[in-house]
């Protein structure tokens, strides 16, 4: 394949995947074949990291985007790659990042850290509140200044986007909805600090949860996804501009 970069996620190798190379025989996993798409080297690229919630909307930026940026994301060979929490995203953030120059990098770290785990720092959850979560508050703070501070390096626009809220009694595994604000507090003052955006997806969403979220669950149903990444297309585009 051709316009790809190398990504990998709890030991999975991965790619940021364009188009297969013209003539090629090879079967494509039907989930890898929707993904793929063929960058015009007139436009800037965005990437976007993000755990499964974001896998949830890209298509929908990326469709939104259309014409105006190449929208990449982290991928497996079977498909869109969860970016996890802040542990992952310090051991794989430069296969992310790859050679490509970016314009805009979109992303959020948060929902994982929060949740209860077995063990800090690895991705085994549980529904016991009395399991640590996966990256204590001081840990996620300290993960997420390295993040930025790596990021800035590309020299790109940077946005992060807030973690989006919890419905109440989820427990598979365990969050807790005021998590999401406590972690949200920490990340959005790491941000002011580096004078980096934020798209306040939490505050933007919240209104409409019932409508948009799944009941006891922190995915979005395909409407839910679909607000979402038009949302995001919308500051993306914003950025884009300045970013060329």
């Amino acid at each position: 394949m051709k316009h790809c970069l190398f990504a990998a996620c709890a030991l999975y190798a991965g790619m940021l995947f364009a188009a297969p190379e013209a003539g090629s025989t090879a079967e494509i996993n039907p989930n890898v074949k929707r993904w793929m798409f063929t960058p015009d080297p007139k436009l800037p690229n965005v990437l976007l990291i993000g755990d499964s919630i974001s896998i949830g909307y890209t298509l929908d930026v990326r469709k939104a985007l259309a014409g105006k940026a190449n929208v990449y994301r982290p991928m497996k060979e079977q498909g869109p790659a969860n970016c996890n929490g802040t542990t992952c995203g310090l051991k794989e953030l430069e296969s992310w990042l790859g050679t490509n120059k970016w314009a805009v990098i979109h992303f959020n770290f948060g929902l994982h850290d929060l949740k209860h785990v077995a063990t800090p720092g690895h991705p085994t959850a549980t529904s016991n509140p009395t399991d640590p979560r996966q990256a204590a508050p001081e840990v996620y703070a300290a993960n997420l200044e390295k993040i930025v501070a790596r990021l800035e390096k590309t020299g790109a626009r940077l946005v992060f986007a807030t973690t989006t809220p919890i419905q109440p009694g989820t427990n598979k595994p365990l969050r807790e909805p005021e998590k999401a604000v406590e972690y949200n507090a920490i990340a959005v003052k790491i941000m002011e600090n580096h004078r980096v955006a934020v798209n306040d997806l939490h505050r933007f969403i919240l209104p409409r949860l019932e409508e948009l979220q799944k009941p006891k669950d922190v995915h979005f149903t395909g409407p839910g996804s679909k607000v979402l990444g038009t949302e995001i297309a919308q500051k993306i585009q914003a950025m884009l501009p300045a970013a060329r």
